[in-house]
C-alpha cells in the first residue's frame, strides 16, 4: 500500500507490521503502545534512491568528505559503508522530512567508484543499518571523470577512454570469472584474490547492478550500450535529459532514479535539467525513482521535490511512488520497505497533511517500529 486509501488499524510488532485491519475494531494487547492517527494521512517511510548521507557529512569539509577515492579512475573495491558516518546530522535531517531509508553511494568523479548500500536512517551503528550491501556499483559518465582524470594528465580525458576503461574492467571481471571456474576443478588455476574483480564478478553475473551516473541523453544511451554488450544489469542515475529519449529508455526497460533537480544548472550537462522529467518518464512507461544526491538538495526536501515534480505535471501518485515503492523496487528491497504491508519492516510516517503541500511536517516516523520523531534517544 504505497498510496491506496485506507482506513482501519496497523499492528505492529517487534520491527515488523504484523497486520492491517480495515474498518473495524480490533484488540490490542493491554501494555501496547497506541498513537493516535485519526484524521491523518499515514505513509510507508520515504526512500532516497540515490544521496550520499553519511559519507559526505554535514559541517564538516575534508574531514567528512569520504565519498570521491580520486587517486584512480577504477576503484571496485570501494565500499561505501567503510566510510560511513552515523552520527551525521544528515540522518536526522532525513527523519525530519519522512526519509527512513536511503541509497547511500560513492560520488561520480571516477569511472567505477564502488558499491553503495541500502540503510535505515536510523542507528547508532552502521551494520545494524543496513538493509541491503551492496546494493549496486557505481560507474560515471560525462564531465566529472573527464574533469578530474584529465587534470591528472591520466585516462579518461574523453568520454571514449571512460567507455573503455569501463568495458576493459568488464572484460576483466569476465577472465577472471572463468579462472575460478577452473579453479574449482584444478586449484593450480585459481587466480590471486583481486577485491576489485569480486565486486565486477557479481555485476557480471547479475548479482547487483551498475549504478551509472549519466546526465546527457549520448551518456546515458553509451551505459546502455555497454551494459546490453555484457548483460548486465542497468540503474540510469540522474537522468537530467532523460525526458529526451523516454520512449527508447521504456522499450529498452531501464528504471530512472530522477534528480537532484532542487539545484541550479551548476554545469554544462545540467542545462536541459527540468521538474517535468520524472513525470515525462513515468508517463513514457519508465519505472521512476526520485532522489536528493544529498548534499546537493538537502535530504529533508525529498518530498518537496517530488511535490513539483508535480507542479511541472507529474501524476501525484506517481510522485508518491517514486519515493516509495519504485525506489524500493530499484534497490530490490521491496520485499523489506516501500508499502505498509504485512510483514514488512514497521517503517512508517504519520501526517497531519499531506507531505507534497509546502507547510506539511511529519508528526510522527517510526523506523523498525520505534519512534524516531518525535527525536528520542533510540534516534541516536
Amino acid at each position: 500500500m504505497a498510496g491506496r486509501e485506507f482506513l482501519g488499524n496497523i499492528l505492529i510488532e517487534g520491527t515488523k507490521i504484523t497486520a492491517l485491519i480495515e474498518n473495524q475494531d480490533v484488540e490490542v494487547p493491554a501494555d501496547a503502545e497506541i498513537i493516535d492517527a485519526q484524521g491523518c494521512l499515514v505513509l510507508p517511510g520515504f526512500i532516497d534512491a540515490h544521496c550520499h548521507v553519511g559519507i559526505g557529512e554535514e559541517i564538516y569539509r575534508w574531514e567528512g568528505e569520504d565519498f570521491n577515492e580520486m587517486t584512480d579512475p577504477v576503484t571496485p573495491d570501494m565500499r561505501a559503508i567503510d566510510g560511513i558516518n552515523p552520527e551525521d546530522e544528515g540522518f536526522r535531517d532525513a527523519r525530519l522530512g519522512g526519509v527512513t531509508s536511503v541509497f547511500t553511494v560513492p560520488g561520480s568523479a571516477n569511472v567505477i567508484g564502488g558499491t553503495g548500500v541500502v540503510m535505515k536512517t536510523a542507528g547508532k551503528i552502521v551494520d545494524k543499518m543496513i538493509v541491503r550491501d551492496p546494493a549496486g556499483l557505481k560507474i560515471a559518465f560525462g564531465e566529472n571523470p573527464k574533469m578530474v582524470y584529465s587534470e591528472q594528465k591520466k585516462m579518461p580525458m574523453t568520454r571514449m577512454g571512460t567507455a573503455a576503461l569501463l568495458r576493459q574492467s568488464l572484460v576483466d571481471a569476465e577472465t577472471y570469472k572463468d579462472k575460478l571456474e577452473q579453479g574449482k576443478t584444478d586449484p593450480d588455476k585459481l587466480p590471486e584474490r583481486d577485491l576489485g574483480l569480486e565486486v565486477l564478478v557479481k555485476v557480471i553475473n547479475r548479482e547487483i547492478p551498475l549504478r551509472a551516473h549519466a546526465h546527457r541523453a549520448d551518456d546515458i544511451m553509451t551505459a546502455i550500450r555497454i551494459a546490453r554488450e555484457f548483460d548486465v544489469h542497468l540503474v540510469i542515475e540522474h537522468c537530467t535529459e532523460g525526458h529526451k529519449i523516454a520512449e527508447e529508455l521504456a522499450e529498452l526497460g531501464y528504471p530512472a532514479v530522477v534528480g537532484p533537480l532542487l539545484t541550479n544548472r551548476s554545469k554544462v550537462e545540467l542545462k536541459d535539467k527540468s521538474f517535468k522529467t520524472p513525470g515525462v518518464l513515468a508517463k513514457a512507461g519508465v519505472k521512476v525513482a526520485i532522489m536528493t544526491d544529498h548534499s546537493v538538495t538537502p535530504i529533508e526536501q525529498l518530498p518537496l521535490c517530488a511535490a513539483l515534480a508535480c507542479k511541472a505535471g507529474m501524476d501525484r501518485e506517481d510522485a508518491l511512488r517514486a519515493i516509495t515503492i519504485n525506489s524500493a523496487e530499484i534497490l530490490g528491497v521491496s520485499d523489506r520497505i516501500g508499502s505498509l504491508e504485512v510483514g514488512k519492516d514497521a517503517d512508517i510516517v504519520i501526517w497531519t497533511e499531506h507531505p507534497f503541500t509546502i507547510t506539511a511536517s511529519p508528526l510522527y516516523v517510526i523506523i523498525d517500529g520505534k519512534i524516531v520523531k518525535p527525536e528520542s534517544e533510540n534516534a541516536k
